[in-house]
């Protein structure tokens, strides 16, 4: 069975995104991509990047924050 995981590779060592699942020892085969430089920005909500003729405002920024609200009906358990 394959599995892939993503990782890092860093300080020649390979760190995993997650733990292989059913997996104590194994061969593996290990392809590095052309690196790119993710951008905070690109990942976050910005002011006004949603098209359209109703611009976000500060309000819906409150709105869309997660506050670790223990009411609000969500098990993070």
């Amino acid at each position: 069975m394959l599995q892939t995981i993503q990782g890092i590779y860093k300080n020649g060592k390979i760190e995993l995104a997650e733990v292989p699942q059913n997996i104590s020892e194994s061969q593996v085969f290990v392809t590095f991509f052309k690196p790119q430089l993710v951008t905070l920005s690109s990942q976050i909500m910005s002011f006004g990047m949603f098209l359209g003729s109703q611009q976000s405002t500060d309000s819906d920024f409150k709105d869309a924050e997660f506050n670790g609200d223990p009411d609000d009906g969500l098990d993070w358990s």
